[in-house]
């Protein structure tokens, strides 16, 4: 029998760890399109799975001592393999289903409820048989008191190296070559192999694993696909890195990339040379505080430089600025060479921007710092530590331009927090709302010239759209009057305060969906939709 050895044993608790953190990847990256790759999501999910492993180390503990019989820990293994191939079936219409369900009942802290509920609901189960796995074996490999704590030793350790092999392989290997979807399918073939083995060895008759096999191929045909906007038919890119759900959408007029969720703009492309009608137009105002039309030459730096709208709207306008970017996600940079024209005498380096500016000396006429999108803020660019590093990359008649992402109104909020944090580095700052959308751009400085340069630049421009632009920033911008809400390396919350807003803003949004609701059902709901 393949269990007289206990190696088969040993193999299958390696194989059970590897599983386990294999599929918690691959929630991150399944909620992340709908969620996003926050913190906060990180902790749901980590939560929940330990949740589901505590519970089935206890069911899986007591059902071994009261039947000691191999056979139904593989049964559960087959279903657990089952339900994990399943998930890219299902999964991201569960999730859909949920937030759908919960944004008409749920008045407050909605990402987290409804990441939690998604999280229940998709991945508790298999991950609770799978936590059986272990109190099963220990059970079936110790003979006797005297060398029980070696092979529970063993087991765990069989489990914990599993567990480091089912880190790395996902992130760096199977996510980023053939996707989540691809991932989840992987890992429950493996288990499925696992238990069909001991099955068939044992000669033990099971309609059950049949029956799995047959599922599990199922899900590999309909589950393959790595779309998880499956409403969107016309996408000219949909793929994933190892750092982002990658969305790129094409329309008459526009190229837009989206990332990590499935609406907003992170870059986007005109087709017709002009404005963008977003915060890049506004960032423009930073090189002529910069005093881009006095000099015969100005650098500029973009960090979080996504497909380089900022870096060419700046050579469409300033032909004197000469821009480079960093880009922590390689796979966006590629997408920018060739969905948005980005050219390469562009130059963008693979990198963090903080690490960045730790292993550069250079100084800049302008620094843009473009790296929040929604909740998912970068706490190491958000503190003073990380604008007093920006600051001493600047030129002394320097100039960084911020984009939030999110308008904020309320004392203590996340405008606020990074607001007073940047204020408490450069001595003036300037903000102004962004028309249009939720964006709001700010503008740090020191040289007390700077926005007389700023006047007589704008006198400057030859195109009239973006001098009138320029001319309603320079009379609405307001001066920024900082309060004491500082972010430190040591205490930066912002994910927490991001969420803060982007629950009023799904509030917001939802008023006119929910009115509908209410006067016409869920017929009218799904025809207004």
């Amino acid at each position: 029998m393949i269990l007289k050895s206990k190696t088969y044993l040993y193999l299958t608790e390696f194989f059970a760890g590897m599983s386990v953190m294999a599929v918690e990847l691959g929630a991150s990256r399944l909620l992340a399109p709908y969620f996003s790759s926050s913190q906060i999501v990180w902790t749901i999910i980590i939560g929940t799975i330990m949740i589901a492993m505590a519970l089935g180390n206890i069911y899986g503990g007591r059902a071994a001592d009261k039947n000691p019989n191999p056979d139904k820990l593989y049964r559960r293994m087959v279903v657990a393999a089952v339900w994990i191939a399943a998930i890219p079936v299902a999964g991201k219409y569960v999730i859909i289903g949920i937030s759908a369900l919960l944004i008409f009942s749920v008045s407050s802290n909605f990402l987290i409820v409804a990441a939690f509920a998604a999280c229940m609901i998709i991945f508790v189960f298999p991950l609770f048989l799978l936590g059986t796995v272990t109190p099963s074996l220990v059970k079936y490999t110790v003979d006797s008191l005297d060398d029980s704590g070696k092979t529970a030793g063993a087991l765990n350790a069989f489990n914990t190296v599993g567990s480091i092999i089912g880190t790395f392989v996902p992130t760096f290997i199977t996510i980023p070559s053939v996707g989540t979807s691809a991932t989840f399918l992987i890992f429950a073939g493996i288990l499925l192999l696992l238990a069909l083995i001991y099955l068939i060895s044992a000669k033990t008759k099971s309609k059950g694993a049949a029956a799995g096999v047959v599922l599990f191929i199922l899900c590999c045909f309909f589950g393959m696909s790595d779309s998880f906007a499956f409403w969107e038919t016309d996408l000219a890119y949909e793929g994933e890195s190892a750092y982002n759900y990658l969305q790129v959408k094409e329309n008459e007029n526009d190229v837009i990339l989206s990332t990590n969720v499935l609406f907003g703009v992170q870059s986007i492309l005109k087709k017709e040379e002009g404005l963008t009608g977003m915060y890049y137009d506004y960032a423009l105002a930073a090189p002529l505080m910069a005093g881009a039309y006095e000099k015969e030459k100005q650098d500029a730096l973009v960090l979080g430089m996504g497909t380089g709208t900022f870096a060419m709207q700046c050579r469409r306008y300033f032909g004197n600025v000469k821009v480079e970017g960093v880009e922590i996600d390689g796979k966006i940079t590629k997408l920018a060479r060739e969905y948005f024209e980005l050219p390469d005498d562009i130059p963008v380096a693979t990198y963090d921007g903080r690490a960045y500016l730790n292993a550069v000396d250079r100084k800049y006429d302008v620094i843009m710092v473009d790296a929040f999108q929604d909740i998912t803020i970068p706490f190491q660019m958000s503190t003073v530590e990380f604008f007093t590093m920006v600051k001493e990359h600047l030129n002394e008649d320097g100039v960084m331009v911020v984009n939030f992402n999110m308008h904020g109104q309320d004392e203590g909020d996340i405008n606020q927090y990074l607001a007073d944090t940047i204020s408490a580095v450069f001595g003036q700052v300037y903000t102004i709302d962004v028309a249009g959308n939720t964006n709001r751009a700010l503008y740090a400085f020191d040289s007390g010239k700077t926005l007389d340069a700023f006047r007589s630049n704008i006198a400057e421009i030859r195109d009239a759209d973006l001098a009138a632009l320029m001319r309603k920033i320079s009379a609405e911008m307001e001066r920024y009057d900082a309060g004491g809400y500082i972010m430190t390396d040591d205490k930066a919350p912002v994910e927490l305060l991001g969420m803060q807003i982007i629950d009023k803003l799904i509030q917001k949004e939802m008023q006119y969906y929910k009115g509908i609701y209410e006067r016409e059902g869920i017929q009218g709901l799904l025809n207004s939709v």
